[in-house]
């Protein structure tokens, strides 16, 4: 009797087979994510994209992408308080890339070599009216000019700046650099009138017969403080005291100056009072150097230059050279509180540092205007104010108060004043994915710390020299060559070279590379070997 035989190899799995070869479950593409560095700028800068073209020692055209965004490089590139490098990837391997000083760099060679901006809308027959020639106030008019609108500025004061020239040290923004830098955006065709303060913006409005208004009213009223006083010594204000300092009308501080408050610009004043001739200059803040408002950088050059900084500490009341402050501690929540225990210090002078505030009463004339409980007016996500046609931004509006901070207000109310002009609302790029660091395929890590930028010793800061300068055009370029280009191709030929099946087709330079998908596997050898996350692994689509 024959028996049954039966093979006992188990029958293949064909599935996922089509023909001979497998079948692709996913495919790569390649897609841009937006590097943390241009996801955290104030200003709104390509950072990644002018930082390659440096790369490649293409600096102009990496100028002309620097300035699409933000028309003062230069001034950024010295006194932005850069949180791009906060943000930057590489901080994670070493040091961020120094952003800031490649950005001074291209600022400072455009201005050496006479460098023009390029392009220019044409002429929309509309008239914009700028208020203010700070920071927020240049930019809305650099942008506006640019997208073809004619524009005027009235700046109640004898000089165009504002906070950059009254509020910031010519030792850390140099006026020469400033007013080159002011000067290439008026020459772009924007009208400004000096010491023309509006009263009436309804009035002025009307007498111009502008189109728009954008409101950059910085804030340049320092903020009241009561304090006992038995017999007021000498008291002013930080704020007035460097514009004086500015304008060449600096006053006798006396021998010994105290400084009340603890943010920048108390750091700014007392630095600026050693150089005068203060033999001895201390601070007095409430809390502790943790929880104190000034960047620490700042506060590390003030103590290098001699500057005393009392913590924890508050005035209860002063006399003409006598201040009686109390000790503070702090509470769980980081709050001082007041110790009963008091103590004596001497001043000739005291300059208050408590904030500034803007003054709002040009606000008053305009029906309808909405203001916000901080003392700022409100405005929509358009950057316009209740009254249709009426804009504002930089210190007017409710937000942080930094040059590059206004900088983007102003760029961001010019694309909303051009659509409001046009009748065709601007709208924002569709947002893509940040590039955070454990997104990024870092199979070596280059040994490449950062350069420093040479800084005067303290013992010769005693002048209004600027003591921190810039990187020369090799130090520039390395530079820029640290940055990983997070999310974006920077057509490394990784990919290229790790396809076992040649599925990857360079396109030439410049161009990127494109996938043959006749060839692809899905095996995911070029998205395991691109560096910067250039490229995502997606579903193959049914058939």
């Amino acid at each position: 009797m024959k028996k049954n035989q039966h093979d006992m190899t188990l029958p293949p799995d064909l599935a996922g087979h089509s023909g001979t070869g497998p079948v692709r479950r996913q495919r790569p593409i390649y897609q841009d994510s937006l590097p943390p560095c241009n996801h955290a700028c104030p200003a709104g800068e390509n950072i990644q994209a002018w930082l390659a073209l440096a790369q490649e020692e293409r600096y102009e055209e990496a100028w002309q992408s620097l300035i699409e965004n933000n028309p003062m490089p230069a001034v950024h590139g010295r006194v932005c308080y850069h949180p791009c490098e906060s943000s930057c990837n590489r901080a994670r391997v070493d040091r961020p890339v120094s952003i800031h000083a490649v950005e001074r760099f291209l600022g400072d060679l455009a201005l050496e070599r006479g460098w023009k901006p390029a392009g220019q809308a044409a002429n929309s027959g509309k008239r914009v009216l700028v208020i203010g020639a700070g920071p927020s106030g240049l930019s809305c008019a650099w942008h506006l000019r640019r997208l073809g609108h004619d524009v005027e500025i009235h700046e109640a004061g004898p000089m165009a700046g504002g906070m950059m020239r009254f509020g910031i040290p010519a030792y850390r923004m140099p006026r020469d650099i400033l007013d080159r830098e002011i000067a290439r955006i008026l020459s772009t065709g924007i009208t400004l009138k000096l010491n023309q303060k509006v009263e009436d913006v309804l009035a002025a409005r009307q007498q111009g017969q502008f189109d728009a208004v954008f409101m950059a009213i910085g804030a340049h009223l320092a903020k009241k403080v009561d304090i006992p006083a038995r017999e007021a010594g000498k008291i002013l204000d930080a704020v007035s005291y460097l514009s004086a300092v500015e304008r060449g009308e600096a006053p006798k501080l006396g021998r010994r100056v105290a400084i009340y408050g603890g943010g920048n610009t108390a750091m700014d004043a007392s630095r600026t009072a050693r150089r005068l001739g203060a033999e001895e200059v201390m601070i007095i803040y409430r809390r502790d150097r943790d929880h104190m408002p000034a960047h620490g950088f700042e506060a590390d050059e003030a103590l290098e230059e001699g500057v005393k900084i009392n913590w924890l500490r508050t005035i209860r009341d002063i006399d003409s050279t006598t201040m009686t402050v109390e000790e503070m501690a702090l509470d769980e929540n980081g709050r001082p509180q007041p110790t009963g225990r008091f103590e004596t210090l001497n001043a000739d002078s005291l300059i208050l540092a408590l904030g500034q505030d803007v003054d709002i009463s040009v606000l008053q004339r305009i029906p309808g205007i909405r203001l916000h409980k901080d003392g700022v007016v409100d405005v929509d996500a358009h950057m316009m104010t209740s009254v249709p046609g009426i804009f504002a931004g930089g210190d007017m509006v409710p937000s942080e108060r930094t040059v590059t901070i206004a900088t983007g207000h102003g760029k961001k109310a010019a694309r909303h004043i051009d659509g409001w002009l046009r009748q065709q609302p601007y709208h924002k790029p569709e947002s893509v994915p940040v590039m955070e660091y454990p997104g990024l395929h870092l199979w070596y890590n280059t040994d490449a710390d950062a350069v420093s930028q040479p800084i005067l010793p303290p013992e010769t800061r005693s002048g209004f020299d600027e003591i921190i300068g810039g990187l020369n055009a090799g130090q520039a370029h390395y530079e820029a060559a640290r940055c990983y280009s997070c999310g974006n191709c920077f057509e490394c030929d990784g990919c290229y070279g790790a396809c076992p099946e040649g599925a990857v087709i360079k396109l030439g330079k410049g161009l990127r590379y494109q996938f043959d998908y006749a060839l692809c596997t899905g095996c995911a050898a070029c998205f395991n070997q691109c560096p910067c996350h250039a490229i995502e692994m997606v579903a193959e689509e049914s058939r």
